[in-house]
């Protein structure tokens, strides 16, 4: 069941309210954010998976707040990354994001990471289990795709877990290895 996050009535920003679960609170990134955005993206194992390298540098990270304090959800083509909150302290733990296809804006991409201490606890479940309704709901979105590493298999469970069923393998290089990627879908119905 995916309707188990809560928008915050009269909480929003530029289209984008903050949204809480039982545990957490997907928001905008504030400034505060950076210095924890970089220490999760500079760890190798939490970058080993992502289009970054480890070693992310803090001022990357405030780069990328800043850019994020401007971007809009759902505009397609562009990428909207979502904050990922404690909801008791507001501490950033990791995040998410969701990017509208600009050949199909009835399709978004999502994408997710949580900090090496926030892992294994069901966080990130819970936070992406929000990004789909969000994106289903007010992005009116008809298809959702999770594109993983076939290595990552936490990664792999999470989506399984959410329901998203394989539906493509591509062959491909990534960080200069050989690998497959596995394509997950979820329609709306």
């Amino acid at each position: 069941m995916l309707a188990e996050a809560a928008i915050l009535p009269g909480v929003t920003h530029d289209r984008f309210p903050a949204i809480e679960t039982e545990r957490l609170r997907l928001r905008r990134f504030r400034t505060a954010d950076a210095v924890a955005f970089a220490a999760y993206r500079a760890d190798r194992e939490v970058a080993r998976f992502q289009g970054w390298e480890a070693g992310y540098p803090l001022d990357a990270a405030e780069r990328f707040v800043r850019e994020m304090a401007g971007a809009t959800p759902g505009v397609p083509g562009g990428w909207f990354q979502i904050a990922v909150a404690d909801r008791g302290s507001d501490a950033l733990i990791g995040d998410c994001v969701v990017h509208v296809l600009a050949a199909d804006p009835g399709t978004a991409e999502i994408g997710y990471t949580m900090a090496p201490e926030h892992q294994g606890v069901g966080y990130a479940t819970e936070a992406v289990r929000a990004l789909i309704a969000y994106a289903f709901g007010s992005l009116d979105v008809s298809r959702i795709h999770a594109i993983t590493d076939a290595r990552n298999d936490r990664s792999i469970r999470l989506v399984q877990r959410l329901g998203m069923r394989r539906v493509g393998t591509v062959h491909s290089t990534f960080k200069g290895e050989r690998c497959e990627e596995y394509t997950y879908e979820l329609k709306r119905s």
